[in-house]
């Protein structure tokens, strides 16, 4: 990971605004594929703002509607909307927080599976897929501390990832792959 996190920078960095004056950088891939850790790297590399899908899923069954919220916070920034709020999900209450305001960036990152979704391509300056076997991706997915509730709702969340990855054709547009 540490290499590719070397020749990701300068790409980043050279990312062409699509989004307003901002260039968005998608990270996509499957839970415990090492999208988190990969962003949360560039974050610090570049400085780049974020927004974690995690953040606008709104529940177990709620990919489609991260994307779709994911969207809304992208045509903002597109728009020239300052500041932009963006919506959160708290995990622990099952509710919505209030929204994060998100300040206007030369760089945002994307991260979650729904990152690399077609819906949000025009606005995308470069798409990233994380890859990494069922195994080893699982057993990542055990070591988070909210695993004893994410295990009742795995399988039912990879069917969600499958199909989105399999429509949005996340890992044939992207711009690169990282294996991990």
């Amino acid at each position: 990971m540490d290499q590719a996190l070397e020749g990701l920078v300068p790409r980043l960095e050279a990312a062409q605004p699509k989004c307003g004056a901002t260039a968005v950088i998608a990270i996509d891939g499957r839970s415990g594929s090492g999208k988190t850790f990969l962003a949360d790297r560039l974050v610090d590399a570049c400085g780049a703002q974020i927004i974690r899908l995690e953040d606008l899923y709104g529940g177990w069954d709620g990919l489609d509607a991260g994307v779709d919220r994911a969207a809304d916070a992208l045509n903002s920034i597109a728009s020239g909307i300052d500041p932009v709020s963006v919506p959160e999900f708290n995990w622990q209450t099952q509710q919505w927080d209030e929204p994060r305001v998100l300040a206007p960036s030369p760089l945002l990152i994307i991260e979650g599976c729904g990152a690399g979704a077609s819906e949000l391509a025009q606005w995308t300056s470069l798409l990233i897929c994380v890859e990494s076997d069922s195994e080893t991706r699982k057993d990542r997915a055990q070591t988070r501390p909210d695993w004893p509730v994410f295990a009742d709702h795995w399988d039912g969340w990879a069917a969600q990832e499958a199909a989105h990855i399999a429509a949005s054709s996340v890992e044939s547009r992207a711009d690169v792959v990282v294996s991990n």
